[in-house]
Order: structure tokens, then sequence, then C-alpha cells
């Protein structure tokens, strides 16, 4: 009968890692808000909360998905050693 193998987790994941990927999403948000701002002037304002939510929604999807492949490309999953 063999004995079931340890396995240690480790994520190597940095600040630099995401560190674009924040200052993308707050990019995003700027951007967003701007462009709210400057439409909020117009004489249909739910169009600036309208596109402000779009941008918003859209986004948010694609930066998860960058989020959590980098997550998942920094963890290892290696063997324990026996001694």
């Amino acid at each position: 009968m063999t004995s079931a193998t340890k396995y240690n987790i480790k994520c190597n994941l940095t600040f630099g890692d995401i560190y674009i990927q924040i200052l993308a999403w707050m990019a995003v948000i700027f951007i967003s808000l701007a462009g709210g701002l400057g439409l909020m002037g117009s004489s249909r304002p739910i169009f600036a909360l309208i596109g402000v939510g779009l941008i918003l929604v859209l986004s948010l999807p694609f930066l998860l998905f960058a989020f959590v492949t980098t997550l998942l490309n920094n963890i290892q999953i290696n063997p324990e050693v026996e001694s």
C-alpha cells in the first residue's frame, strides 16, 4: 500500500505583478467618471449615469480575469521532500 504524497503550496505573487493592473483599473474609473461629469451638463443626465455604469460593468470582468490568471500563474505546487 502506498502512502499519500504531501504537497507544498507556495504563492510567489508580488505587488509588482499586480501594480499595472491596479493602475489600469484606476484609469478606467477616472476616465468613466470624467466622461460622466462631462455628460452631466447635457440636457439628459441619465445618459451620464448609464455611460459610467456601462464602462464599469463591461471592464470589470476583463480586469478580474487578468488578476485571477496572474494569481493562478504564480502558485506553485511541489511535492514535499521526505527525509
